[in-house]
């Protein structure tokens, strides 16, 4: 894919790219928005931003393509590329917004790196982005087509209900009285809202309703804040003013962790928080397709009165004939469940040869129930995982 010329100077420029590349974003970020702040105000997660994890994302996502491209030669990385292209066509990117980035990217590092940035240098790291941009393109544009995606459409709340102290779900149907496309286990969608300073933000949710429903369902936890970002925009905007009647803006639905050919292969579901809720929409597609292998559920939570859509993520399970179910609380676990930490590592749950994993939740958790899932034996290429939020976990499987 790199030429020869290009992989020996990405090559030998990669360490002092990599060691610059949490300032290059920095910066490139600050000229984009510089020159295009309409994009911060109504495509960028504002939140994500002064977080930093949108750079950190960004950078990773960068140094592990260019050294994928080192290592692998032959083979493009179109699991990264996938989860990316995913996100982006749920925001609606454009081919033209990749003219726009290079043209900041590049000048971020000219400034950062100097004299470093020799035309060999400029041109390889060239060949590096658009080998990237390009190939995104391309999938990006697969993914419209499939969905029959042209722009966010208006949906209608027909129902509000109170999971828990901090989550709430949302039911929808078109307000225009249009069908309902069906969606796979696992997908979300890209909600649009206009805040009271008339930015418009966008946030991925998860569907957490059965497939095939006439309604779509996302579940909204209230994001708080912290000394290092800020309380969720969007999520507290949702909680706070969205009632049954009004109008949201939402996507066709998106994202790479889908069941996958489950035939008769043993199912394994674990989630955190309100990572439950595609686990609940794969419970739940699993139900209707009979689904007759074993299937184990585990899912950790501060407390059942946390626990968002536990009726559900009970009944689906019931459902199936051969489910076992596993419920972690770090306080107030009563007799069908346990008190501390997500633990696959206890005698009573099965983990099978040839299980295949899904895990969603915050990054330790994952991290965690990934290490557990290798050490008994379940192979790297059948645990698949969901982050909300910038992919920081980002090409850095096994």
């Amino acid at each position: 894919m790199l030429s020869e010329k290009s992989a020996a100077t990405v090559r030998a420029s990669l360490p002092a790219v990599g060691a610059a590349i949490g300032e290059i974003t920095e910066r490139f970020y600050a000229r984009l928005f510089a020159a295009h702040p309409d994009l911060r105000r109504n495509l960028f997660n504002r939140g994500n931003q002064a977080a930093g994890t949108q750079r950190q994302a960004l950078a990773g996502s960068i140094a592990a393509f260019a050294t994928h491209l080192l290592d692998h030669p032959d083979r493009r990385p179109d699991a990264m590329l996938g989860r990316i292209a995913h996100k982006h066509a749920s925001l609606g990117v454009a081919p033209e917004q990749y003219d726009v980035v290079h043209e900041h990217l590049f000048a971020a590092i000219a400034e950062v790196l100097g004299d470093a940035v020799t035309p060999e240098v400029a041109a390889a790291w060239d060949e590096v982005y658009w080998l990237m941009a390009n190939a995104l393109v391309v999938i990006e544009k697969r993914l419209y087509e499939e969905s029959g995606e042209s722009g966010p459409r208006p949906w209608e709340v027909v129902e509000r209900v109170t999971e828990t102290a901090d989550v709430v779900t949302f039911r929808v149907r078109p307000a225009d009285g249009g069908a309902v496309r069906g969606f796979r286990a696992g997908q979300y969608v890209s909600v649009g809202v206009t805040l009271p300073d008339g930015a418009r933000q966008i946030r991925q949710y998860s569907l957490s309703g059965a497939p095939g429903e006439s309604v779509r369902q996302f579940s909204v936890k209230r994001v708080a804040g912290d000394t290092v970002a800020p309380d969720g925009e969007v999520s507290n905007h949702l909680h706070a003013h969205v009632r049954e009647g009004d109008v949201l803006e939402l996507s066709e639905p998106y994202g790479d962790l889908v069941l996958g050919g489950a035939g008769d292969r043993p199912i394994l579901l674990a989630s955190a928080g309100i990572g439950v809720t595609p686990m609940v929409a794969m419970l739940a597609a699993l139900a209707a397709d009979g689904h007759d292998a074993p299937v184990t559920v585990v899912h950790g939570d501060r407390s059942p009165a946390d626990h968002a859509l536990r009726a559900e993520h009970t009944a689906y399970a019931a459902k199936l004939p051969d489910a076992a179910v596993h419920f972690f609380y770090e306080r107030d676990a009563g007799p069908d469940s346990r008190t501390g930490r997500v633990d696959l590592g206890r005698a009573d749950i099965a983990v099978r040869p040839a299980t295949r994993a899904y895990l969603c939740g915050p990054l330790p958790f994952m991290r965690a129930v990934r290490a557990q899932l290798l050490a008994k034996g379940v192979a790297p290429a059948d645990i698949h995982y969901e982050v909300f939020g910038p992919d920081l976990w980002l090409a850095r499987q096994d």
